[in-house]
């Protein structure tokens, strides 16, 4: 097969259809068979990311045939996500790394960060402090660095190992002095700091989801995954105490994914304001510190 496939063009139609073929789940950065399988291929060849068609009928010598098979079968037989071949996931234009410490980066904060959380952050620079809650790879928090450059973000995560990886990113952001790494469940070593603004994208995933979840999340921790029977064990927890660190006119926003009716449920009195992003409605809820006061 190495002979057979000679050009850029010949080993991306082998891979669509091999990928295809194999029945691989997109989930982790590329959502088909055809953007993955470019993103694969441009990588292990050191070419632009964004960059293809000028590419494609260009032969390729016989080690890199080998090194484009190599990830590929990879990919197919291991069920690998992409993320963790390329040792890197994008959100927009921001490059983070990553590997099995972490999860790979998807929030549906990315969208609303790029827009500054308008309109319920008015002005970006009336955010002096913030907190990103879970921060795994500390995607959130730089994102939020650079959306609000006069604040000063704490990133906490329970897990050692994904803040081995968090501190790899910020460094390389050169945001050391405005991004501050914890190790701490929650709140718990946060002492009395208080935030404008607390975004948390938190484990959320129910006991039966994780148990249908394809082979790629298998690979993820699932500490940053599995949240209990209604993957509300989190959740609740930082509504009991996330009051405590708010400002007076602080803001709490926190993903869910897709269990807006479960939050809705456990808690029918709570007035959420729900944010829907591209990918689906009702995505993140977001309360003040008064109703958290009041309510929860």
């Amino acid at each position: 097969m190495v002979d057979e496939l000679h050009t850029v063009r010949d080993w991306l139609r082998w891979a669509v259809s091999r990928f295809n073929e194999t029945g691989l789940f997109f989930g982790h950065g590329c959502d088909n068979a055809y953007d993955e399988a470019s993103w694969l291929i441009l990588h292990t060849l050191h070419l632009p990311l964004d960059r293809l068609d000028p590419f494609l009928d260009a032969h390729l010598t016989h080690s890199e045939r080998l090194a484009v098979l190599n990830i590929l079968q990879q990919r197919i037989t291991r069920r690998l996500p992409a993320a963790y071949l390329t040792g890197e996931a994008w959100i927009g234009e921001f490059r983070f790394h990553v590997d099995e410490r972490v999860i790979v980066p998807r929030s549906y904060f990315a969208e609303l960060l790029e827009e500054g959380l308008s309109p319920w952050v008015q002005q970006p620079s009336s955010i002096e402090s913030a907190l990103d809650l879970c921060t795994g790879s500390a995607c959130l928090a730089i994102l939020m660095a650079h959306t609000f450059p006069d604040a000063l973000i704490d990133a906490v995560d329970l897990s050692a190992d994904a803040l081995a990886v968090a501190e790899r990113n910020v460094s390389e952001y050169g945001l050391q002095d405005r991004v501050s790494l914890i190790e701490s469940d929650l709140f718990e070593k946060l002492g009395n700091r208080r935030y404008n603004l607390i975004l948390s994208n938190p484990p959320y995933v129910t006991d039966k989801s994780m148990a249908e979840l394809p082979p790629e999340y298998q690979y993820e921790p699932q500490l940053a995954l599995a949240a209990g029977s209604d993957g509300l064990d989190i959740v609740r927890r930082i509504l009991a105490v996330a009051k405590n660190h708010l400002t007076d006119d602080g803001l709490l926003m926190v993903e869910v994914g897709h269990n807006a009716d479960l939050v809705e449920a456990a808690y029918p009195n709570v007035p959420f304001t729900w944010i829907d992003a591209t990918g689906g409605e009702a995505r993140i809820f977001l309360l003040t510190r008064e109703q958290l006061q009041s309510y929860c």
